[in-house]
């Protein structure tokens, strides 16, 4: 058996398909699929059930799949502590963020860190931050800038507090509170909002600062794309609440503090279980360009 064949075996998994799991490992498919049938038969079972049309996992592929795949994790992971002994780090690297980072320049560290270790793979995902913390503390990823409701610190990863910031009333232009300098949550009770999905840290912001105040609110719309949610606000379809720096300048719409509005907190968080060269190196950037603050 060879990490080759693992390889392989994991592509035409994820892509259900031998001639564009061959195109992502850069190999014939006759090769690919030569490799594949001699791994099966030295295993002795099928490891997938294939027509002309269709590829699918058998029950022996898809019991084989999870352990093929950190095979090859261990196999990275291997060659990285090699590379980092020798001063060289490589390996992979994947970076969770949340769709509203704005307390540090996530490109920026991430064109910081590439110049230093050309060799680092990087993958990126987006997703909300209990998402994301889940992810870290088994270590699907590595890193993630996470955004929680203030006072509420990441649980189950290690972590450092980025910053703080009060969140913004996002109005259309034409909106009749769009000209005033500040806003209570009081003022805007009667409105259509839209927001992230209940349940998510991103939207506990925002219905701990009504709860806190006693008031209720009406969220017409349940968006996950911050473009997205803009655009309803543009359209005035609704107002949102979103990060102060994170609004863009933008003709169509205002942005307005709220006095009692809700706040939220930016962390680093990360797994202090064994972490990758690459992630220890990403750390070391991201301490290097971001002042001091708390760790924890």
């Amino acid at each position: 058996m060879e990490l080759q064949q693992l390889r392989y075996v994991v592509a035409v998994a994820e892509e259900s398909n031998f001639t564009r799991a061959a195109a992502k490992c850069f190999v014939v498919q006759s090769a690919l699929s030569h490799q594949v049938k001699a791994l099966e038969a030295e295993l002795g079972v099928r490891l997938f059930a294939r027509t002309s049309r269709r590829v699918e996992l058998t029950p022996a592929g898809a019991a084989f799949l999870p352990a093929a795949r950190a095979s090859l994790e261990a196999a990275e992971r291997a060659a990285a502590e090699a590379s980092a002994a020798a001063g060289q780090v490589r390996g992979r690297l994947t970076v969770g963020v949340i769709p509203t980072v704005t307390a540090i320049d996530v490109p920026r560290v991430l064109a910081a860190f590439h110049r230093a270790h050309p060799e680092v793979g990087i993958t990126m995902r987006v997703a909300a931050s209990d998402v994301l913390q889940t992810s870290i503390a088994r270590s699907t990823i590595d890193v993630g800038f996470l955004g929680l409701p203030d006072g509420q610190d990441p649980k189950g990863v290690a972590w450092r507090l980025l910053g703080s910031d009060r969140l913004v009333i996002v109005l259309p232009r034409e909106h009749a509170l769009a000209d005033a300098q500040c806003l209570r949550l009081s003022e805007l009770v009667g409105e259509v909002f839209a927001d992230f999905p209940s349940g998510t840290p991103g939207r506990a912001q925002s219905d701990l600062a009504f709860e806190a105040a006693g008031l209720e609110r009406h969220v017409a719309f349940e968006v996950m794309a911050t473009d997205l949610m803009m655009a309803l606000v543009r359209a005035n379809l609704a107002i949102t609440f979103l990060p102060s720096r994170f609004v863009p300048e933008d003709p169509g719409l205002a942005t307005v503090p709220v006095v009692d509005g809700p706040a939220r907190s930016e962390y680093l968080a990360w797994s202090d279980f064994n972490p990758s060269p690459a992630a220890r190196a990403f750390l070391a950037r991201v301490e290097d360009m971001t002042p001091p603050d708390q760790v924890r």
